[in-house]
């Protein structure tokens, strides 16, 4: 870098006069000030693998219309992202990891944008210029590299890409600069490496063991942090038939702590399903924390701590290619606005985890067309298993009786789905409810027992 700063050559910037010096015929533009941002890189271990250094620009001072005109960065959905994962475990493919050197320097920068020189990296001589940023990242770069390999963009979502057919299938994800690549023939996939590494700047990473942050890494550093402190493992994310109101009897106490431990916890979730309950029932008093709230906080990260090595495990078990859903309700369990929490989690053959969620409320049809646009092959519809009868037999027959003839249209979309065949509908018995791990505070033994059945286990 000091070598590049006394040579003046940057391979994104130009050198451009005073700011001054050009306001007469470029008046709306002004200089952007540069900072340095430094951070390590660790791998699935936690262990630093790359000091990394970024030259970034002060985006608080950029203006709409002058500096830029829209923001945005291609990425796949983490919901699709762990369709496309089980996908490949049912199918056995191989999953391989590419990252892009300098995403964002790879396209030609249509408007004028203007930076100081870097701090500490003024060029000897020219401490009056400024520096004209050249290349950025372009929505050009995008379509140019998809026309040159032959990739059809998804339907369902918008950055994951296709090409071939068959056993040549290759399915690409892209998450900014990191690349998920999947195939059944390693030729297919060496191919496409060989082709990108023609294109941009590539770090071939190999299969894939460390994507996003997502790792049982993440929850060990996570517990680190100096302001949570000791804690004791224990063996449920809650106390059983926890019962919480915003307006508890004990003190107010400050949030903040508990605000930054919500938004990293959330992060967690996309691995520890069984979670979900616990960390969406908790997120629900952050605007006036007492101190019963961070008491079942800290009972939460003596779970974490206990379970840092647990994580979702997908494998091959063979069998039919099909999505199979439970749904739960706790039945008007918020105590506060009197709602219920309804659960969903769907499984991908017998592999969990494609989706869920807990909310208070109020398909996997979505998944089903994503599937179908990968694999370029029609699949079942998903079968929905429930507890509540009579939501089975209004999806089946809708009827408008006394008693039900106040559901407002809105609720009824799922018995269009039926009769569309979108998804089909089962009633499911109460020992077959996974739902129920995502909807309420649960004993031990049935917690532990439902957390193996959704496959999240203690990972070697």
């Amino acid at each position: 870098m000091q070598k590049q700063a006394r040579s003046g050559r940057w391979p994104c910037w130009r050198r451009w006069p005073p700011l001054k010096r050009i306001r007469r015929g470029l008046w709306r533009h002004s200089s952007i000030g540069l900072k340095w941002v430094f951070k390590l890189k660790s791998d699935e271990h936690g262990e630093i693998v790359k000091h990394k250094t970024r030259l970034i620009a002060k985006g608080y001072v950029q203006q709409h219309g002058i500096n830029f005109e829209e923001v945005f960065a291609p990425i796949t959905g983490i919901e699709s992202v762990r369709v496309v994962l089980a996908l490949a475990a049912h199918c056995g493919w191989s999953v391989h990891h590419m990252d892009v050197k300098s995403t964002f320097l790879n396209g030609e920068l249509v408007e004028e944008v203007y930076g100081a020189q870097p701090p500490w990296f003024t060029a000897a001589g020219h401490g009056g210029k400024v520096l004209r940023l050249c290349t950025a990242f372009s929505k050009g770069v995008e379509p140019q590299a998809r026309h040159k390999l032959g990739f059809t963009k998804s339907k369902y979502e918008h950055g994951l890409y296709m090409r071939g057919a068959e056993a040549s299938r290759l399915v690409v994800g892209v998450y900014v600069d990191d690349l998920l690549i999947m195939g059944e023939r390693l030729t297919e996939i060496d191919a496409f490496k060989v082709e990108m590494k023609k294109l941009f700047c590539m770090s071939d990473l190999g299969p894939l063991s460390y994507y996003l942050g997502i790792e049982s890494a993440y929850a060990i550093k996570f517990l680190k942090k100096p302001d949570i402190g000791s804690c004791n493992a224990c063996t449920t994310p809650t106390e059983v038939r926890l019962k919480l109101a915003k307006q508890g009897t004990l003190p107010v106490v400050d949030a903040t702590l508990y605000r930054s431990l919500i938004g990293s916890l959330r992060y967690l979730l996309h691995t520890r399903l069984e979670l979900t309950f616990a960390i969406g029932y908790l997120s629900r008093f952050m605007e006036e924390l007492r101190l019963e709230h961070m008491v079942a906080m800290k009972h939460l990260l003596c779970y974490i701590k206990g379970t840092s090595d647990h994580g979702l495990l997908y494998t091959n078990n063979g069998g039919e290619l099909n999505l199979l859903g439970y749904s739960g309700s706790d039945m008007v369990g918020d105590v506060d606005v009197r709602k219920s929490t309804t659960g969903v989690i769907f499984f991908l053959g017998s592999i969990p985890g494609q989706q869920w969620r807990a909310r208070r409320s109020g398909s996997g049809s979505h998944h089903r067309r994503l599937l179908e646009d990968i694999i370029g092959a029609k699949i079942p519809s998903p079968m929905l298993k429930m507890d509540n009868q009579s939501a089975i037999a209004l999806s089946k027959n809708l009827v408008l009786r006394d008693r039900s003839k106040h559901i407002d249209m809105k609720f009824h979309f799922i018995h269009e789905c039926v009769d569309k065949g979108d998804i089909d509908i089962e009633l499911a018995g109460t020992q077959e409810q996974f739902a129920d791990i995502l909807t309420k505070s649960l004993r031990k033994k049935a917690f532990q027992e439902l957390r193996g059945r959704i496959e999240v286990i203690k990972l070697n």
